[in-house]
């Protein structure tokens, strides 16, 4: 990440059998059950793909099946039936230490807590993200203090996290999803925990980041927050109701409807 660029780390994503770069994400026709009395279907017949370089919303309100879709990206968690791919790689295929590693040094998480280690520095808050990925220390601390550079903090690399913002603590956070180059950043609920004005600069800095080139997925509840993205996927009753692009364009085989009208107790 020198000179200021971000990029993924797309060359080192197995070309398909075209040639061509696989998809930084792809969900073919994934559900997710889980056993209860009766059974609990949190996703039905989910099917998308993000390509390098999108930045795009996943929105819907509780209990659309968002979160769980956000497990199934995150290999946090696998599907009852389909697949997830991550940079051309089947997550089914992968034995858990293998899924383990690809979670690793392939997928940044952000969430709406930041998750810092309050007694260590900013530097090795970020650096220890990539501790499991396999990166030498050295490294580690090179490509952190690049990513802190990223985010506007290279300036507080040895402040700790009890010295900072609410903002600047996501802005961290950001910067140890994306120190590694991972094929694809997965940020959940980013502004929840921030005040209106800081989370419209977390906002800018999201768009910043994907105009430098990252991949980035916002799971938000949000509509607002998910109209303002370059792709919009609405979530309803565990199905994709709408599929659309800042254009206006939408993705074949979503339904043009969107999702019904939902009322504000439905969103707590």
């Amino acid at each position: 990440m020198r000179n200021g660029s971000i990029a993924n780390n797309t060359a080192a994503m197995p070309p398909a059998e075209d040639g061509r770069t696989p998809p930084a994400l792809e969900v073919d026709s994934v559900t997710k059950t889980y056993p209860s009395e009766p059974p609990v279907t949190a996703l039905r017949g989910v099917s998308f793909s993000v390509a390098a370089g999108e930045l795009a919303a996943i929105v819907g309100p509780s209990g659309s099946g968002k979160t769980t879709l956000l497990h199934l990206m995150g290999t946090l968690d696998r599907p009852s039936s389909g697949s997830v791919r991550i940079a051309g790689t089947d997550v089914a295929a992968l034995s858990d230490r293998e899924v383990a590693f690809l979670r690793a040094s392939r997928i940044g998480f952000v969430f709406q807590q930041f998750f810092l280690a309050e007694h260590k520095s900013l530097l090795d808050n970020v650096a220890d993200g990539m501790l499991y990925a396999g990166v030498k220390i050295a490294r580690r601390r090179e490509m952190a203090l690049d990513a802190l550079g990223a985010v506007g903090l290279a300036g507080r690399a040895e402040a700790r996290p009890t010295q900072l913002s609410g903002g600047q603590r996501q802005r961290v956070a950001i910067a140890r999803a994306l120190a590694g180059a991972p094929a694809i950043i997965l940020a959940d609920e980013p502004t929840g925990n921030l005040d209106q004005a800081t989370g419209q600069s977390i906002l800018e800095l999201f768009e910043a980041l994907h105009q430098r080139g990252a991949t980035i997925v916002l799971i938000t509840h949000d509509m607002g927050i998910a109209r303002r993205m370059p792709r919009r996927i609405e979530v309803l009753d565990g199905r994709i109701v709408a599929d659309t692009r800042a254009d206006g364009s939408r993705n074949p085989g979503i339904p043009v409807a969107g999702p019904p009208a939902v009322q504000p107790a439905e969103l707590a």
